[in-house]
């Protein structure tokens, strides 16, 4: 049985039971044969459905986001943005795919050559809770556009999201196996990805998820692309505007309630800005306000489910226990839901979990450093590398920063963020593989060599 609980209260929503063997067949059946179809029509009508796609975004904007909130917990602000963002999404891609996938000629001895690009058909997305519209859009509207066919194996804890998504698409004109959702257990996954109508898989998740993934379609020879997770480090350094790397430090980890691959985790600072540093970023992690992620005046809303909130506790307290100060919070809040107090951790042991794992909470570990080539040193010093944002206004400490930090993206003054027309996706542990972009599209195509002699 699936369940929807609404994290705020703990209170069950509603529940569903997991396909069946048979059910899981009819539909993969259904879905080799809506690629025959369209993976031939043009990227015309493609692009009228998925501009129809944002459109219904858009206008049921507060409809969508409201259950993104009850049933994940994010703020209601914040869930009205993302459905916004996956408009964006549609409509990038609307406009511009058929430009990305277009041939290419190919100068070479043959009188003619070309790339041609072709979509690949079944693509299985195993997709999690956090960002639960967009993670989908940005997979699906390039791989749909392309030509490509998509089951969607969602987060167990979000059946009512990935049906919603599901219905987004069919009424945006898009044929009805085009784009189906599972509602299967986890155990469950493995026979898709097993079967030979599936070619390809993506994932966003865990480090032991994507491991167990990218192990069972390497087994069967698939495409897979993994998008894991991150200990992003954020620098501050003494040219950079502090008040401002201060403010965005504060949004930067507690966005979602500090649950994204991409908030920042880890402060590195100077001995010069370290004490302005430390005493701003707690006075102001104190202050946010916890409460109903339906009510406008919140700011930390509740993490997913009890399990996370027990993870998060666990990896404080075993820090702490490590050597690890702890400044502010530590503990769960006193009443119903799943809510973890803002905290903050100083003179952390390198080896402790604040410093080698992800916390996926509003947990932050700050780091003193001497100059910029430590701050790059221990912004390395980790097993992730997703996302960086670096705070300095010294030409020089940019490029260090750029050239030198070992991850997928670095933003220099802004805080991580994804982003339509950018590629994204990370390096290490953090996966491999490229979402969004022209290389996001190109990721579950055919890159088909054509010589004529």
């Amino acid at each position: 049985m699936i369940a929807s609980v609404n994290p705020a209260t703990g209170e069950t929503l509603r529940t569903f039971p997991a396909l069946s063997t048979e059910e899981i067949e009819m539909k993969l059946v259904a879905a080799e044969l809506a690629f025959q179809l369209h993976r031939r029509t043009n990227f015309a009508a493609r692009a009228q459905c998925m501009l129809h796609a944002a459109e219904i975004l858009e206008q049921e904007k507060e409809t969508l986001a409201r259950t993104v909130t009850l049933e994940m917990g994010k703020l209601f602000p914040a869930a009205v943005e993302e459905v916004t963002k996956c408009a964006g999404g549609c409509r990038y891609y609307a406009e511009n795919a058929e430009r990305f996938l277009a041939r290419q000629a190919v100068e070479s001895n043959a009188t003619r050559s070309y790339i041609r690009y072709q979509p690949l058909g079944v693509i299985l997305a195993i997709m999690p809770w956090n960002f639960p519209l967009w993670q989908v859009f940005r997979f699906a509207a390039p791989a749909l556009m392309a030509g490509n066919v998509c089951l969607l194996k969602h987060a167990a804890s979000v059946p009512q999201c990935a049906l919603a998504i599901e219905d987004v698409f069919h009424r945006a004109g898009f044929a009805e196996a085009v784009l189906q959702t599972l509602l299967i257990e986890t155990e469950q996954t493995r026979q898709i990805i097993d079967d030979p109508r599936v070619k390809a898989v993506t994932l966003t998740g865990s480090e032991r998820a994507g491991a167990e993934v990218a192990s069972a379609a390497a087994r069967q020879i698939k495409k897979c692309v993994l998008e894991l997770g991150g200990s992003d480090p954020f620098i501050v350094m003494p040219s950079a505007d502090i008040d401002a790397a201060i403010s965005t430090a504060v949004k930067a980890r507690t966005i979602n309630t500090g649950q994204s691959c991409i908030a920042a985790k880890r402060f590195i600072t100077t001995e010069a800005t370290y004490d302005e540093f430390v005493a701003q970023f707690v006075m102001r992690m104190r202050a946010l306000n916890i409460g109903d992620p339906l009510d406008p005046e919140t700011e930390i809303g509740p993490l997913a489910n009890e399990q996370i909130l027990r993870g998060v506790d666990a990896q404080v307290q075993a820090s702490v226990q490590a050597g690890a100060k702890l400044l502010t919070g530590g503990k769960r809040v006193a009443r119903p839901g799943f809510f973890y107090e803002p905290t903050v951790l100083v003179d952390v042991p390198p080896d402790s979990p604040a410093a080698r794992e992800e916390i996926f909470g509003p947990v932050a570990a700050i780091f003193r450093v001497r100059d910029a080539a430590e701050a790059v040193a221990v912004a390395n010093d980790t097993p992730f590398g997703l996302g960086a944002s670096a705070w300095t206004n010294d030409p020089a400490e940019q490029e260090l920063f750029a050239s030198e930090i070992e991850s997928g993206m670095v933003f220099i003054n802004g805080m991580v963020a994804s982003d339509a027309r950018l590629p994204f996706g990370g390096v290490k542990r953090s996966g491999f593989g490229r979402e969004l972009g022209a290389e996001g599209i190109r990721e579950f195509v055919n890159v088909k060599t054509v010589v004529i002699a």
